[in-house]
């Protein structure tokens, strides 16, 4: 269900400030522009509303008009029947109800914001304070928190990352490597025990050779033994083809054999300590590579973790009820057509802000803006439909005393009225936006 908006349908002012007499009936939708020179009562008028309205807080520091005869006088009437009246000295406040249940100041306040009283407070509010107040409009404070300091704890912990990742590579890119090393660190016991293989097997080759020695001993005397004594002929043919078969076995094993060099392995064992500097060498290039390359990979996934988290923001933003098309909070800051607040043009400005004060207090239908000069026509004309398609008043005042202006005050009075006619025969003038 809409809820309806509360706007002024009529106020009078008497000896408020610079005002002597000012009769007003504000357009109900749109822009009402208070025009006029410096000085000639223009910003006592939106004075005049918001200590009206809004209570003590808005009440000027001297409210008597200079010279007035009468304390000030205000009289305000609301779209919704209620009436409200300051009078005397102390501008004491009546408040009539024509539902007759409540009265005062607690029942302007429920529906009257303070903020449409008092737009330069909106404006001059700092880029937190605006993006806070639109994330309490649309609902989505309390998550886009979470999400915020969740993306500012991975973007610190990946800055980290990074930091270490760089120097990690750095000094791996500064470590020496030597080629052609083996992985492991060579153990200076395997190179002895190398050794003593080859020289146990070279010892066995020795032996061997001097076996194949006596065997050839042994066959030259039998043979002398078998010249020397045909009668034991058949002992000594046993004896000899045993021999021989003996002989030709070991010449055949001695026959290829070929000593194997030590003098790699003792030079390893001279420079074994030099190898394996080198080899350690090697191994903490590739550790400090490797760990360079994880954080890397630990850097790149906290890099797709904080994309999530700022997807998931412009996700629940995206669904959020904006007060106005092109509205939205990025990084802390108020953006409007993908630009900050102080990339906005000061009539972008006050469109933003009367959107969102509009939102916070959605039965409140009017807000009061002073020193509109910063709009030309053209700008004037544009903010006043966007109001009437939106149903917003706003009372205006600008330094000027043009067309685009409803009513022009001068010298406190509305031009072209004569005092002493304005308690007889009021004038309420519309806006013309």
């Amino acid at each position: 269900m809409k809820t309806e908006m509360i706007t002024i349908n009529e106020l009078q002012v008497e000896n408020l400030k610079r005002i002597k007499a000012v009769k007003l009936e504000p357009s109900a939708s749109g822009l009402t522009v208070i025009g006029g020179k410096n000085g000639q009562g223009k910003t006592s008028v939106l004075d005049a509303i918001a200590w009206a309205l809004g209570g003590e807080k808005f009440r000027p520091g001297n409210p008597t008009r200079e010279g007035a005869l009468t304390p000030p006088n205000l009289h305000v009437v609301l779209s919704n029947g209620i009436i409200v009246e300051r009078k005397g000295i102390n501008g004491s406040l009546k408040v009539i109800d024509p539902t007759g249940k409540k009265s005062g100041q607690r029942l302007l306040d429920e529906f009257i914001s303070k903020l449409a009283l008092n737009l330069p407070a909106f404006l001059h509010a700092s880029e937190a304070e605006k993006s806070k107040a639109l994330l309490q409009i649309i609902g989505v404070g309390d998550k886009l928190t979470v999400l915020d300091r969740k993306e500012e704890q991975l973007y610190n912990q990946r800055q980290e990352v990074g930091r270490i990742a760089d120097r990690k590579k750095k000094a791996a890119e500064e470590m020496p490597f030597y080629p052609n090393m083996p992985t492991e660190p060579v153990s200076v016991s395997d190179l002895l025990k190398e050794q003593q293989d080859i020289l146990s097997r070279n010892g066995e080759n020795d032996r061997k050779r001097r076996n194949a020695r006596e065997m050839q001993e042994r066959f030259m005397r039998a043979e002398s033994n078998y010249k020397a004594a045909m009668e034991a002929l058949k002992a000594a043919e046993d004896t000899l083809r045993k021999a021989r078969a003996d002989a030709e076995v070991a010449a055949k094993s001695a026959q290829d054999l070929q000593d194997e060099s030590t003098t790699e392995l003792e030079e390893n064992l001279r420079n074994v300590e030099v190898m394996n500097e080198k080899i350690r060498a090697n191994a903490a290039k590739e550790g400090a590579e490797l760990e360079a390359n994880n954080l890397q990979q630990e850097y790149e996934g906290l890099t797709e973790q904080i994309e999530s988290v700022r997807s998931d923001r412009a996700d629940l933003l995206k669904e959020a009820d904006l007060p106005l098309p092109g509205l939205s909070v990025k990084d802390g800051h108020l953006l409007y057509k993908g630009e900050p607040w102080d990339g906005m043009s000061g009539a972008e400005q006050l469109k933003v802000a009367v959107a969102i004060i509009r939102k916070l207090n959605p039965e409140c239908g009017f807000v009061l803006m002073d020193k509109l000069e910063q709009m030309d026509t053209d700008t004037l004309r544009e903010f006043g439909k966007w109001l009437e398609e939106e149903g917003l008043q706003v009372i205006a005042t600008r330094v000027s005393t043009g067309d685009e202006c409803s009513i022009i005050i001068e010298d406190g009075m509305v031009k072209g009225e004569e005092e002493a006619n304005i308690p007889k025969a009021p004038k309420y003038v519309k806006g013309v936006f």
